[in-house]
């Protein structure tokens, strides 16, 4: 069995620091492997729904943690100056003794563009601005590369300097799902690919895919590792599991996939266990967890105990 990657995302939205914090350290003493924020500047709902801003929170949590990777899932590529975001990322993984994993896509959020005097620019423009951020980032944190100049259609910048640099290669993962730009980007340019939850029943088309574009430039789809965004509904028994499940579909409709659909991870552990089998079967080798419920460091505790032993 390939090693299989378990991260969880934390709690950040209308949550205080002290909550993300405890979330934070209880989560990596279970044995997690990877802690996630996502990276929107408002709330999804609502610009006036709390939350705390992703790079930030992501440097205090590289400090009061030791082994977890840690990641954004993801940053638009085009919502902060590129060469800016460059030296926040060296800088958060020099505070983490290098475990960053640098996610990146190309946003879809107007208003925490506009609102903050940043041009939302159309789709395919907005997947410009993703290729190029990665082509500079890569250059940046090359321990080769000194002053680095960059003229794209949509960055410029002049002898740009990133000292000190990350300690280690920053892994990049690219989210999204279209087909033609990209997953040929994902082939080209990153070492891992995010499935969004609302694209979970067609995790098998997409790494389907993602490895014709790898084929056609030559690259070995086993250098990329696919990930799946993913609600998980987990209880003692199915029996318990029930009135979760369904009280998931009715707040989350589609946005965090169908908690009811043919790859839901939901129910009881061995329901749960049997389910990541299938993504693994597919491809899938790492999971990007949002626990459900309010109290999400219970049902993360029933994980750890009944579901990672069967994975390590």
């Amino acid at each position: 069995m390939p090693a299989v990657h378990f991260g969880v995302t934390i709690p950040q939205i209308k949550r205080t620091w002290d909550e993300s914090k405890s979330a934070a350290r209880d989560y990596e003493a279970m044995g997690y492997d990877s802690l996630w924020v996502c990276d929107h500047l408002y709330g999804p709902q609502s610009p006036s729904i709390p939350i705390l801003e992703a790079w930030s929170e992501l440097a205090a949590v590289a400090a009061i943690t030791s082994k977890v990777e840690l990641g954004t899932l993801v940053t638009p590529a085009g919502m902060r100056n590129p060469a800016h975001l460059g030296k926040v990322i060296a800088t958060v993984d020099n505070i983490a003794g290098g475990r960053v994993i640098a996610g990146l896509g190309g946003g879809w959020m107007t208003r925490e563009f506009t609102d903050f005097g940043v041009p939302f620019l159309p789709t395919g423009q907005r997947l410009g601005q993703l290729r190029e951020t990665v082509e500079l980032l890569k250059r940046m944190w090359d321990p080769a590369e000194g002053e680095v100049t960059y003229d794209g259609k949509h960055i410029h910048v002049q002898n740009v300097v990133t000292e000190p640099k990350p300690p280690r290669r920053v892994p990049i993962l690219i989210g999204g799902s279209g087909e033609n730009v990209t997953l040929k980007l994902v082939a080209q340019h990153a070492d891992w690919w995010n499935n969004s939850a609302g694209n979970q029943g067609n995790l098998e088309r997409k790494v389907g895919v993602l490895r014709q574009h790898c084929e056609t430039i030559g690259r070995d789809p086993e250098e990329i590792t696919v990930s799946q965004q993913c609600l998980v509904t987990i209880a003692p028994d199915d029996a318990a599991a029930g009135p979760m499940i369904d009280t998931a579909k009715k707040i989350f409709g589609g946005h965090m996939g169908d908690p009811t659909g043919p790859l839901a991870i939901a129910g009881s552990p061995e329901r749960v266990k049997e389910q990541i089998q299938k993504h693994i079967d597919l491809g899938c080798t790492a999971f990007i967890m949002e626990f459900f419920g309010r109290d999400t460091k219970t049902p993360a505790q029933l994980f750890a105990d009944k579901v990672l032993p069967a994975f390590r």
